[in-house]
């Protein structure tokens, strides 16, 4: 008893004016080094998640078995079993017949390291929080998020199957997910790692900066605005938009592409037209870039270091992500330049959460 009035009476020593804290100063590195690996293994999952889309193995696998499916097959005949499911769908019929079972063991191997890292992920949470909830370094605020973070990934998983079952055949004879449902599922992820990161700003106790309301306005506007363009890459990667007009910075000579509405109704070019998603996608990244290059200007006449330092590091990766995406698509998507593209998307992401967590 006396251990746990000594935990509580740290976290009143500290608290302020917006309530109760996250961590008590003790606990805040152990608990702030956790979620940073929370952090970095949900990158992971997006990386590993693009890979799998650029490498087509997300209809690897057929059915849904959150226990039993974290096995793979472990002799020949569950292999020909799994790949006896995968020849039943559309994607094999109509684009994939007569594929080996080796090269069915090369894309069944991404879509299981993508859900087994689903699974991890699960654990990485659950077991350090029940240790840490244990021994009374968990307050009440902290396990509200934490707790939240736990129901928006199980629901992550819901969705994510329901996003692989849109390609395995039915009303719709798809050789791929749906595009729409490919990014609700990166936009939920997106969500998912904006919510640990910033956990791990509150946990590691991050100053914040005095009230200025433009300031605040411009960092959670670019915050949206990324979550926007990462959100048109997803209709991008869903239609395999980086597969056409692979020139910049005309589209095959047009700066509109002429097949920009070739599908009726109109809207429907929005989620499942290769060439609307790619302009779409590169309007987005001019728009970003020209931000990013007026929130550095206003973060340098702040005259805050943190602000900056932040507004310089968002300016650098943006720059890179427009330089590595155009190379990215005049190389026509290689696999690695297209997990590269997705990993620095992440870590655009994350730059814009940190200058909006400090004017939070």
């Amino acid at each position: 008893m006396a251990s746990h009035n000594k935990h509580m009476s740290n976290y009143t020593s500290i608290e302020t004016h917006e309530g109760a804290v996250f961590s008590a100063p003790e606990h805040a590195c152990t608990l702030g080094v956790w979620l940073i690996i929370v952090t970095v293994f949900l990158v992971a999952m997006i990386v590993v998640g693009g890979a799998t889309r650029l490498t087509d193995s997300g209809l690897s696998i057929t059915e849904w078995k959150p226990v039993t499916g974290a096995l793979p097959p472990l002799n020949a005949a569950a292999w020909d079993a799994e790949f006896e499911k995968y020849r039943q769908i559309p994607e094999y019929k109509q684009q994939n017949l007569g594929m080996s079972l080796d090269e069915f063991k090369s894309i069944y191997r991404w879509e299981w390291g993508h859900r087994l890292l689903g699974r991890l992920i699960g654990f990485v949470v659950l077991i350090p929080m029940g240790v840490f909830a244990y021994q009374r370094r968990i307050n009440a605020r902290l396990g509200r998020r934490l707790g939240l973070l736990l129901a928006l990934g199980a629901v992550q998983g819901a969705i994510g199957w329901w996003m692989v079952s849109s390609g395995l055949g039915g009303l719709e004879e798809r050789l791929d997910v749906s595009a729409y449902r490919l990014a609700i599922h990166l936009g939920m992820a997106l969500l998912l790692l904006g919510l640990s990161y910033w956990t791990v700003l509150d946990v590691r106790q991050i100053n914040r900066a005095p009230i200025a309301r433009p300031m605040r306005a411009l960092a959670f506007g670019f915050l949206g605005l990324i979550l926007v363009q990462a959100i048109l890459g997803g209709f991008v990667a869903g239609n395999d938009g980086g597969y056409v007009h692979n020139s910049w910075p005309l589209m095959s000579g047009h700066w509109l592409p002429v097949d920009y509405d070739v599908l009726n109704p109109y809207w429907r070019n929005f989620i499942e037209n290769p060439a609307a998603a790619q302009f779409n996608h590169r309007i987005g990244a001019y728009l970003v870039f020209a931000c990013a290059i007026g929130l550095a200007g206003i973060a340098w006449r702040t005259g805050n270091a943190v602000v900056r330092r932040v507004g310089g590091v968002i300016l650098l990766l943006v720059g890179a992500q427009v330089v590595l995406g155009i190379w990215t698509l005049l190389a026509v998507t290689p696999l690695p330049l297209g997990i590269a593209h997705q990993a620095l998307g992440a870590m655009v992401f994350l730059s814009a959460v940190h200058l909006a967590h400090f004017y939070r």
